[in-house]
């Protein structure tokens, strides 16, 4: 083997393990921008199209989830969304379980609301149980609700 091939395959294997690093120090962000979105996703009782189109395309251009495959994000969402339907007391525990872990973050945890109530308002319309829901989200991240006019 070259030592140019050596060189390429090194840097290769870096890149690989950087990604991976970021994929952990993130899967928290990931699974609580998940949890979120089929919280407010569900708050009027069904997920529309526009909610889910709205919610890819902030996985897609937002850094912290740009390390995980739209695959990845999809099936964490639709694992939050199939808890939320099993039994929505323990799919809520779970995803304000997971909202939880961002609320020492408060840059994330910002973010996170601007998130769901982007993806409420992706139909058109803001509703009062999307309204609800958002504010409960504030509430699990450690902020106040009029910080979104929310109250």
């Amino acid at each position: 083997m070259s030592f140019d091939n050596f060189l390429t395959r090194l840097k290769t294997k870096a890149g690989e393990m950087k990604t991976e690093a970021l994929k952990f120090k993130n899967k928290n962000f990931m699974d609580a921008a998940m949890a979120g979105s089929a919280l407010i996703a569900m708050a009027d009782g069904n997920i529309t199209s526009d909610e889910k189109q709205k919610m890819v395309k902030f996985i897609e251009t937002h850094d912290a989830l740009s390390v995980f495959t739209t695959s990845d994000v999809i099936k964490a969402f639709q694992d939050h969304v199939s808890q939320l339907e099993f039994d929505k007391d323990i799919g809520e525990s779970k995803a304000y379980q997971a909202l939880g872990k961002m609320k020492s973050n408060g840059e994330a945890a910002r973010l996170l609301v601007r998130m769901v109530i982007a993806i409420a308002s992706a139909d058109g319309k803001f509703d009062d149980g999307e309204k609800a829901v958002a504010v409960k989200i504030c509430k699990e991240l450690g902020i106040n609700p009029s910080e979104f006019e929310l109250a």
